[in-house]
């Protein structure tokens, strides 16, 4: 055997082959990680077999080939491109790559198209979280689902696995990630389609024939020669409109007049109120501030109603002007729409195109009748009964008022308001009117009892005579008069002149005592006694009587006043 492989290896014939095998090895220069050309030589069910000028022929699966289907343009004798991972292999293989190459060439391309945002053509594999998965020249890419279509689509089937035309939109180096838009070549195109139509239009043109492609709520869209516009609500009429739907249908043609066109974003807007004349141009001309008009209710809102006068011009009620009773009162109450109604023009604004209006100033107003009631017995219905107060309404005229508890009775008691009940009828007087507001009085429908002051011709300065009603730590409260509507408190400091004698607890109920009156008013129902100042007018009286030198002469003031009564009753 030895003798064998040493003739073997002593044969020049193989030892030149040998030679010429490794020189052409090295002019071949292959390199790893990198792409070369490769031949088919032979296509397998499994394998498509490859001459890379290597030692032995490479074989990549045929799997590689079904993208792009380029595995049906394959022939033997093709050339292709195919990634070097390694010359050779532990089992002395050659390891290669077509969609390595494939995947490698698409990112060169891809950083070359993204800077100038060329068009290329990729296929939608897969579906996953928030997109899709792009095939773009071998390289899968993420297609964000925003960026499918112009408009969200239901759905995307028909797109599967089909070429589409894609552009890319980001690109990260560090990580390997690309993401592609169709949407963008599709806005690309319309825009550019746009660009066209809009060399046939200009501002200021009008057009016989724009359709209407759908209606919202605060416009229509149009088609206007294969561009679409913006129909706003504000510009279908002077006037207010409701919804665009109530006046248009889809389909239909419109008379309009281009208005703007704007260069950079390509958009267009429309006007049919543009070719009517403006209604208010002359407006102060045809209607005057404080005539009554004809009108009619189109929108009712919250703070008031919208009345049409004529075509295209409408004013505002506002709630305050609804009715003379109650200026919160719901617009609804009162007026509905359709409404034909009589409206008194308040103000009109010219540049804002604002006209302010009044219903109330039709009707009568009972703010006028209610004045010759004044000091007059009226009858009310209770409305609502709070802490300190009554409030009703006039049964004969709505107006409301309120009756304070100080005035239902003289006593001036708050818990007279427990008497009455809501929705009860009650006859009152009228005491004042003022500023829309009106005060009522149930005790001015009875005697005052102040007027016992003015009948029995007492006043400021009278010592009059009283009776004790009860007894109270810090003084007395006293009545005036046999029916006992007149009661008063002395305080402990007027019981009496010297402070020893000003004890509220030597008087019981009944007891007569003499006071002088301090203060009287009626108006604001104020009276003050004093047995005090009672005392020291009687004591100045005695003294100029019988002489202030009485004292001085060892008489004291208790002698003198037994003496005055002593004489008093020899009299």
């Amino acid at each position: 055997m030895a003798s064998e492989q040493h003739l073997k290896n002593d044969n020049p014939l193989q030892k030149e082959f040998q030679n010429l095998l490794e020189k052409d090895f090295q002019d071949r220069k292959l390199k790893e990680n990198e792409i070369i050309k490769a031949t088919v030589t032979e296509i397998t069910k499994n394998f498509v077999v490859v001459d890379c000028k290597a030692k032995m022929e490479g074989m990549i699966p045929i799997e590689e080939f079904k993208n792009d289907d380029e595995l049906t343009k394959l022939k033997v004798g093709s050339q292709i491109d195919v990634y070097l991972e390694r010359i050779e292999s532990f089992k002395g293989e050659i390891v290669i790559s077509r969609d390595k190459a494939r995947k490698m060439k698409a990112w060169k391309k891809m950083e070359k198209v993204f800077e100038s945002q060329e068009e290329m053509t990729g296929y939608i594999t897969g579906k996953v979280k928030g997109g899709f998965i792009a095939t773009v020249e071998g390289l899968p890419c993420f297609m964000p689902s925003s960026q499918i279509d112009v408009r969200p689509l239901k759905k995307v089937d028909h797109l599967m696995n089909t070429p589409v035309k894609v552009i890319a939109t980001r690109i990260d180096k560090n990580r390997g990630n690309v993401c592609v838009s169709r949407r963008a070549v599709l806005e690309k195109s319309k825009n550019a389609e746009i660009t066209e139509a809009l060399k046939n239009i200009k501002e200021g043109d009008i057009v016989e024939n724009a359709i209407v492609k759908a209606t919202t709520d605060w416009g229509i869209f149009l088609d206007i020669n294969g561009v679409d516009a913006l129909l706003h609500v504000s510009d279908l009429s002077y006037g207010r409109v409701k919804k665009p739907s109530d006046l248009v249908t889809i389909g239909q043609k419109l008379k309009v007049k281009i208005t703007k066109i704007d260069d950079k974003t390509n958009r267009v807007s429309a006007s049919i109120k543009a070719l009517t004349e403006n209604p208010y141009e002359n407006i102060e001309k045809k209607y005057k501030i404080g005539q009554v008009y004809d009108g009619v209710v189109t929108k009712i809102m919250d703070y008031g109603c919208f009345i049409k006068i004529e075509e295209g011009i409408e004013g505002l009620v506002h709630n305050s002007e609804l009715d003379w009773t109650n200026r919160n009162i719901k617009p609804n109450k009162v007026l509905a729409v359709s409404q034909n109604i009589k409206v008194k023009i308040v103000n009109i604004d010219k540049d804002t195109k604002r006209i302010s209006l009044s219903y109330k100033a039709t009707l009568d107003n009972p703010w006028d009748k209610i004045k010759d009631k004044l000091d007059k017995e009226v009858k009310i219905k209770i409305n609502n009964i709070t802490e300190k107060a009554i409030f009703g309404e006039l049964v004969d005229s709505g107006l409301s008022g309120m009756l304070h508890y100080k005035e239902i009775s003289y006593d001036e008691n708050v818990e007279n308001l427990k008497k009455f009940k809501k929705n009860e009828i009650i006859d009152v007087k009228i005491i004042e009117i003022k500023d829309d507001k009106i005060r009522f009085s149930k005790r001015a429908l009875e005697k005052d009892p102040l007027n016992w002051f003015k009948e029995n011709n007492k006043k400021v300065g009278s010592v009059i005579t009283t009776r004790i009603h009860e007894v109270l730590k810090t003084g007395v409260k006293v009545y005036v008069d046999k029916e006992k509507k007149i009661i008063v408190t002395i305080r402990k400091t007027d019981l009496a002149k010297d402070s020893s004698d000003a004890r509220p607890e030597v008087f019981s109920p009944g007891n007569a005592l003499d006071a002088k009156i301090t203060e009287l008013d009626t108006k604001s129902r104020k009276i003050k006694l004093s047995v005090k100042a009672a005392q020291i007018d009687e004591e100045k009286s005695l003294i100029a009587k019988f002489g202030e030198g009485a004292t001085k002469s060892g008489a004291t003031l208790k002698g003198i006043f037994e003496k005055a009564i002593g004489k008093k009753s020899k009299k």
